[in-house]
């Protein structure tokens, strides 16, 4: 049995993920702010982190991670359509922002590439990373099936979906990936977002208002 903690960070209040296990192994997913809370969860609950997850990379997303990963050296796992967007502040978004001190998110492109859909297996987890575009062309969700839940950034959410006005974004898409990845999914499984409080593929199904009439 997996452990799923929720940390609404920065001022956008992006969730940031930390899925560990019995032997308090542990991977991250979506540090977007707040580096140092995150770090002194990870000491507080003893854990040995594995690696840095990114469902996609917009700043609000991607802002704690230099911390994390240099702390523990870790390994960051990205799509390959947004490697680059790690070191674009104007693809990432913070270059909207500039007039806020610290507020560009800036990162090396130093990262593990997801090329393909694929199990993954790091230390005691196995997950699947699938493709999910739409509010950004690299969006990735990653699915525990074994354990019954997702996370899947700013794909979809309670009662809503992602935004699709950002670079790469796209409305049809979107929806295309909602209905074929995530809506097929046990009705119960959870559904982890990038914002706001979990839901599941049913009452997605029942009582969301942009998935009616696809």
């Amino acid at each position: 049995m997996l452990n799923v903690k929720i940390y609404s960070l920065g001022p956008v209040q992006t969730n940031c993920y930390i899925v560990s296990n019995k032997e308090k192994e542990c991977i991250i997913f979506d540090p977007g702010e707040e580096a140092g809370k995150i770090l002194k969860e990870i000491r507080r609950y003893q854990y040995k982190p594995l690696g840095i997850f990114l469902t996609h990379t917009h700043f609000d997303h991607i802002g704690a991670v230099d911390s994390i990963r240099e702390e523990y050296n870790l390994p960051l796992y990205v799509h390959e359509k947004e490697v680059s967007w790690l070191s674009d502040p104007m693809k990432n978004g913070s270059g909207k922002y500039a007039e806020l001190p610290n507020y560009i998110v800036k990162l090396p492109e130093e990262a593990h590439i997801i090329r393909k859909e694929q199990e993954i297996t790091i230390g005691g987890f196995t997950f699947k990373a699938v493709f999910t575009p739409g509010h950004s062309p690299g969006s990735i969700s990653f699915i525990f099936e074994n354990d019954g839940f997702a996370i899947v950034g700013d794909t979809l959410f309670e009662r809503g979906i992602g935004r699709t006005d950002l670079i790469g974004g796209s409305h049809e898409v979107l929806l295309k990936s909602i209905h074929e990845k995530l809506l097929t999914l046990p009705e119960d499984t959870i559904i982890y977002p990038g914002h706001g409080t979990y839901t599941t593929p049913e009452a997605e199904m029942e009582w969301n208002p942009f998935l009616n009439g696809f």
